[in-house]
C-alpha cells in the first residue's frame, strides 16, 4: 500500500493513500488493536523503518477488512491537502542529465555510463518542497524560462556510506514522483562583466527558486517495487503531454546513483534522491509555464503530482 502525509481540519496525520481515499493510520490502527507513533513521521512506516512490523500487521488487517468496515474511516482524497510525504530531509540531492535523449535535446552528447559520472546538485528543502496541489510561484527576478521535469525520487530508508551498486537497493525504503522546477535563463545582474564560471552559476542558481520542488502525492515502499528500472513516466501540462518515457531510459540506474553518492557523502534515512529527467523538457520546444497554467506528473505504481502555476 502507498503511504501519505495529509493536512484536514489543521491537524496533520499519516495514512494509506489512494487516488479517491486515505485510510488515516490511526482509525486502521485501532481497527487492527495496534499502536502506531505518527509523529515519527512517513519513514519509521517504510522498508527499514522502526514500525514498518506494526505497519504491516494493520495493513494485513485491512486487507482482510470487508468494504462495509472500510467506508466508516476512509476520507475522500479531494477533500484534504496533501502534504510532502518527507517534510524535512537532511540532504535533497538531484542528478542532472541521467538520460540520454534529454542531453541530446539540449544540444549535448551523451556519453556511455563507463566512461562519466552522475553530475549531482541540491536544492535547499526548506523552500523548495512543495506539496501536492500547491503552486509553483513564477519568480519575478525571472519569469520568462520556467520549466518542468518530472523524475523518479528515491528515499533513503537506512543510513549507508561506501555501499556496491549490488547492495544499494537495500538501502531505498521507497519512491516517489518529483518534478524538478528549472528557470532556464537565469542571468542575475545581466549587465555584469562575465566570468569563467558564470554560465555554471546561472544554471546552478535557475534551480533554487521557493517552491521549485513539488513532490509526492505519496511514497510506494520498495516491497511493491522491486525493480525500480521499469516505470513508465509521464507528465502533462494543460492535458498536453509533454514527457513520456521510463525509467529504464536512465544511464546511472537507481543503484549505480546510490553506489555513487554514496562513496562520498553519508545518506542517512529521509534523504531524497531525484533521478533526473526524460527528455520532453519546455525548453527543446520553445514552451514555458505560465501562469494558470496546471503540470500533471505520473510514474506508474507511485500516483499522479499535480500543481497549478502562478
Amino acid at each position: 500500500m502507498r503511504l501519505c502525509r495529509y493536512q484536514s481540519e489543521n491537524q496533520i496525520s499519516c495514512g494509506f493513500y489512494s487516488e479517491d481515499k486515505i485510510i488515516p493510520f490511526g482509525a486502521a490502527a485501532e481497527m487492527a488493536g495496534v499502536l502506531l507513533d505518527e509523529q515519527q513521521g512517513l519513514i519509521s512506516f517504510l522498508p527499514g523503518g522502526a514500525q514498518r512490523d506494526a505497519l504491516l500487521r494493520v495493513e494485513k488487517r485491512l486487507n482482510q477488512a470487508m468494504d462495509e468496515e472500510l467506508f466508516p474511516i476512509s476520507i475522500m482524497t479531494d477533500d484534504v491537502q496533501l502534504l510532502v510525504p518527507i517534510p524535512a530531509p537532511s540532504k535533497l540531492l538531484l542528478l542532472a542529465g541521467n538520460y540520454s535523449k534529454h542531453i541530446e535535446e539540449g544540444g549535448g552528447k551523451a556519453e556511455e555510463r563507463q566512461k562519466t559520472f552522475p553530475y549531482v546538485f541540491m536544492k535547499p528543502p526548506t523552500t523548495t518542497l512543495t506539496n501536492p496541489g500547491s503552486p509553483i510561484k513564477i519568480p519575478e527576478v525571472s519569469p520568462d524560462h520556467i520549466d518542468w521535469e518530472l523524475e523518479l525520487g528515491i528515499v533513503i530508508g537506512k543510513a549507508c556510506k561506501g555501499v556496491s551498486e549490488k547492495e544499494a537497493l537495500n538501502y531505498v525504503a521507497g519512491y516517489t514522483v518529483i518534478n524538478d522546477i528549472s528557470d532556464r535563463k537565469f542571468r542575475p545582474n545581466p549587465g555584469r562583466t562575465e566570468r569563467e564560471k558564470d554560465g555554471f552559476f546561472d544554471w546552478l542558481h535557475g534551480k533554487w527558486h521557493d517552491t521549485f520542488c513539488p513532490i509526492g502525492p505519496c511514497i510506494t515502499p520498495t516491497d511493491d517495487i522491486p525493480d525500480p528500472q521499469t516505470l513508465k513516466m509521464k507528465l502533462t501540462v494543460n492535458g498536453n503531454v509533454e514527457q513520456d518515457s521510463s525509467t529504464a531510459e536512465m544511464i546511472f540506474p537507481v543503484a549505480a546513483i546510490i553506489e555513487f553518492i554514496s562513496s562520498f557523502v553519508q545518506l542517512e534515512p529521509g534523504d531524497i534522491i531525484s533521478t533526473g529527467t526524460p527528455s520532453g523538457v519546455g525548453a527543446s520546444k520553445n514552451k514555458f509555464l505560465k501562469h494558470g497554467d496546471e503540470m500533471t506528473a505520473e510514474i506508474e505504481k507511485i500516483g499522479v503530482l499535480k500543481n497549478p502555476v502562478v
